[in-house]
């Protein structure tokens, strides 16, 4: 541990006296507002994406933002900084990078070394724009540091070298008091990532705060100096608001610091959810002894911690330093006592915690998929919550024959009544058939079973396992007969539904091709191209149906889907669950021009079309969807960023007499989030497919959609955000 003082810029207090003197000022102001009536945005994780904070804060009609870290405190010569595995992870979860680039990045065959030579400081975070003014602030915004931040950055602010207009980093030794609504707020805050092992190490940090390689976490003496802070400006007239990265809900460190210092509200982040969750401790434990369960499990985690460095500790810090120990420790130390039992020292009944019922607590989910308004007037303090929320709308298409079952979980039906007694189970050897762990679809060589058995019919006469004395009710033969009745009712109706599609397809290409005979040329290019039709096999059975036990081929998502352990994923594109591959084509280049032309143009004219530009051209292709059409679309594919920039600065030219139109090109599953479209074509009727599209949904076979969530969220859908992440 490094025994330096606390920079002159949040404390002013001598490294040598630890005692409060009279000089001695905290770095705190008031801000004050409307005091009628103002509006807070409380928002976490923008990740760098700074330019949509004005537009955030405009959309909510706030006076000032509340952020709770991972705000992208990044600069240029932090790349250097930023060990392989972070830089991965912000690769990941970046707004600022396009989804076809980043799936690029990622993709399991690119070394670490890909993504640091193409990763630049514009993909991870809009800081050196904020910070050179080409980005104002249009409202105060009051933060805290993440967990993915770059320590030396954080340094500059708290030294004077950084200062930026509207922009408070809140810390342990920097407070502001917000007058609005009839109501003073002090906003007292914390950053970092709580991780006890690490509590007693500065890494590349200074004095009190901690972080390296593109990471930052909480000390232990952060903790002390934010007591000592709150303490010196304590006000019985305010409204105390603890803004932490971490959540007081997971960590009992964290709700033990909040009791210290006497917040009324809390706010946090880092858990990464769809929903925001409100909530006082009162209404998520069961009693009191639960909490204080929670709060024992953190001062263990610490305890263990602490004994294992405390000779080292001891031997480094200083009287300024052991001041702050000791205050940390307090908060440690900090279980409140079962009410109306005797207490210590006085042996005095013990009155009920306050803040078991009145601090109350929110938990943010990412700026991209939520935030929290604070309407404040006349002293009261509503709350409004905007959470994206999971998307269900796949379960209307979803029926329990084609839903497979999840491999961790165990398929239950329900208990079947006898006799006004429920069936119960002796012991594991007498488990019914009904209720055993199925193996999942892609590891067994029998047809699949629906997640719910279906209901039991007339007893067969034959032997069945004996519960609680009685035969059961469902036997296993009737159960097995009643499943291949279901299993051939489900094959006739997917063999009617693709004989329908094969028609409704032919129909559609001869109306087609007798529209381009009688125009005597292709169609009006206003269309996205399209995927090649040959991608969807209308001769094979839906991907997530049951098997018919025939020699029928495997269909390549069903042995390919894995759900994760933990029936948890994390959102590193537009959809939080595990993706099923959506094309058996590889990823497109994403230097790639889409290019169409009023008037037909070769390959050759192509290129000559491009200038100077042609030099970065490393392929040229036309779609092949219509063939005997001129050729008025192409994709020309480049080979790296700026060869494709300068490509697009043609835009506006002429090519044969007319100019065509030109844009960065998009793989499918781009176009689908961004314009909402689900078919494999966009628009209706005949013109483009769009007919035979929503023919495929109705059957099942459009691509790209997979049985469920593990997290409950849908396949791709238009309300699913850009950003992604959840870390």
């Amino acid at each position: 541990m490094q025994s330096l003082s606390r920079p002159a810029s949040t404390s002013t207090r001598p490294t040598a006296s630890p005692n409060p003197r009279p000089q001695y000022q905290v770095n705190t102001q008031t801000k004050v507002f409307d005091t009628a009536h103002g509006r807070l945005l409380c928002i976490a994780d923008i990740r760098g994406r700074l330019s949509a904070l004005n537009d955030l804060a405009r959309e909510a009609n706030a006076s000032a933002i509340i952020h709770t870290g991972d705000f992208g405190f990044f600069e240029a010569s932090s790349l250097d900084r930023i060990n392989d595995r972070t830089l991965r992870h912000l690769t990941m979860y970046s707004p600022l990078i396009p989804t076809a680039q980043r799936n690029h990045l990622l993709a399991p065959e690119n070394p670490p070394s890909a993504i640091r030579s193409t990763v630049t400081i514009n993909l991870l975070s809009e800081f050196p724009l904020l910070l050179s003014g080409q980005i104002k602030l249009q409202v105060p915004v009051y933060t805290v540091w993440g967990a993915c931040e770059d320590v030396i950055v954080l340094e500059k602010f708290r030294a004077g070298q950084y200062e930026i207009e509207n922009l408070h980093v809140i810390d342990e030794a920097t407070t502001r008091c917000l007058d609005i609504g009839g109501v003073k707020l002090r906003l007292l805050g914390l950053g970092g990532a709580l991780v006890p092992h690490k509590m007693f190490d500065n890494g590349d940090g200074n004095a009190t705060i901690a972080g390296g390689q593109g990471t930052m976490w909480t000390t232990a003496l952060q903790i002390g100096e934010l007591v000592d802070t709150a303490q010196r400006v304590y006000d019985p007239t305010e409204t105390r608001l603890l803004v932490t990265h971490a959540s007081p809900g997971r960590e009992g460190i964290i709700h033990q610091l909040g009791l210290v210092l006497k917040a009324d509200l809390t706010i946090s982040a880092g858990l990464h959810f769809r929903y925001a969750s409100s909530y006082n401790e009162f209404s998520v434990q069961a009693d009191f002894e639960g909490l204080r369960h929670k709060l024992v499990v953190g001062k263990e985690a610490f305890d263990r911690v602490w004994e294992s460095v405390k000779s080292q500790v001891d031997t480094v810090i200083d009287e300024h330093q052991r001041v702050l120990l000791d205050k940390a420790l307090s908060v440690i130390e900090r279980i409140p006592g079962l009410p109306n039992r005797p207490g210590a020292p006085t042996g005095q009944p013990v009155g009920e915690e306050p803040a078991w019922k009145n601090c109350w607590n929110w938990n943010l989910c990412d700026a991209a998929y939520g935030s929290l308004v604070l309407d404040i007037k006349d002293g009261r303090v509503s709350a409004e919550l905007k959470s994206q929320g999971f998307n269900y709308a796949y379960r209307r298409t979803v029926t329990p024959s084609t839903v497979a079952a999840t491999p961790s979980s165990e398929t239950s039906g329900l208990p079947v009544q006898t006799g006004g007694e429920a069936a119960t189970p002796k012991n594991a050897g007498a488990t019914p058939l009904a209720t055993e762990k199925p193996l999942p679809p892609h590891l067994t060589g029998s047809k699949s079973k629906p997640a719910t058995p279906p209901p039991a019919s007339g007893g067969s006469g034959r032997e069945t396992p004996q519960l609680n004395g009685q035969q059961q009710q469902q036997p296993p033969q009737t159960q097995q007969q009643a499943q291949a009745a279901a299993d051939k009712a489900e094959r006739e109706r997917a063999k009617r539904e693709r004989k329908k599609e094969r028609k409704q397809q032919e129909r559609a290409d001869r109306e087609a091709a007798a529209s381009a005979n009688k125009e005597g040329g292709p169609a009006s290019g206003t269309a996205s191209p399209a995927q090649p039709r040959a991608e969807v096999d209308l001769t094979s059975p839906p991907p997530h149906g049951p098997k018919s036990g025939k020699a029928t081929p495997e269909v390549a998502t069903g042995g390919d889907f894995k759900a994760p352990e933990d029936g948890v994923t994390s959102p590193a594109t537009e959809s939080t669950g595990a993706r099923t591959p959506t094309s058996r084509r590889p990823a497109r280049n994403p230097w790639t021009i889409f290019m169409r032309m009023p008037n037909p143009a070769n390959e050759s004219e192509v290129r000559e079309f491009f200038g100077d530009a042609k030099e970065g051209i490393i392929r040229i292709s036309y779609p092949s969807n219509f063939a005997g059409r001129s050729q008025k679309m192409c994709y020309i594919e480049f080979g790296d960023e700026e060869a494709m920039k300068a490509g697009l600065t043609k835009q506006g030219e002429k090519l044969n007499d007319s100019i065509p139109e030109l844009k960065q090109a998009t793989d499918r599953e781009s176009r689908i989030a961004e314009n909402g479209h689900r078919g494999t074509f966009p628009g209706r009727g005949r013109g483009r497919g769009g007919f035979a599209a929503r023919g495929f949904a109705s059957a099942g076979l459009t691509r790209g959609g997979a049985p469920g969530r593990a997290n409950g969220d849908a396949p791709q859908s238009s309300d699913a955000p850009k950003a992604s992440e959840g870390s």
